[in-house]
């Protein structure tokens, strides 16, 4: 997992993943597909990156999987150590032992309940409008070519041109 900051505005945080389409040369690289972060789906070969961003949208943290993987796994490593004060996160992140990791670390979760929820979630819908950011990050990060379509065998090389990104977006402030 890359961690860029310690600083900056911590008044929530905001985490998802997205899928990456791989290109067919990526694949072949050694130590398997597994170990590249590469998975196979009807689509062809796919990388899920998922992200952590503060409320400027800058990345705080980021890892790589195959695309198969659900958001749901990766959740509790995103969170780690990170102080702040709310969690947003789309339904994909929506269990009541993640809500109970987030209460213990005094983060307040703002994630929507699951349509088959038996008890409805209560969430703050104005905080909820602020999750774009994070959608919007994924869009920029998406512009640069070499991110939307991975063309790197190695999860290293496609980690490396993921960390110079957040470095330029983090420069830019």
């Amino acid at each position: 997992m890359n961690s860029f900051k310690k600083g900056g505005d911590n008044e929530w945080h905001s985490i998802d993943g997205s899928i990456i389409r791989a290109h067919r040369h990526a694949a072949g690289a050694r130590g398997g597909q597994e170990n590249q972060a590469l998975g196979r789906s009807c689509g062809g070969f796919s990388s899920r990156i998922h992200a952590k961003i503060d409320a400027f949208g800058l990345p705080i943290c980021f890892l790589i999987t195959e695309g198969k993987s659900s958001d749901i796994g990766m959740a509790e490593q995103l969170v780690g150590d990170d102080e702040c004060d709310f969690l947003l996160a789309d339904k994909g992140y929506d269990s009541d032992a993640f809500r109970a990791t987030l209460n213990s670390k005094n983060i307040t979760p703002v994630i929507p309940g699951r349509r088959n929820r038996l008890v409805e979630i209560e969430y703050d819908k104005d905080i909820y409008k602020e999750r774009n950011a994070v959608e919007r990050f994924f869009g920029k990060i998406k512009e640069y070519r070499r991110i939307a379509t991975r063309y790197d065998k190695t999860m290293i090389m496609y980690k490396g041109a993921l960390t110079l990104i957040a470095i330029l977006m983090w420069i830019k402030l």
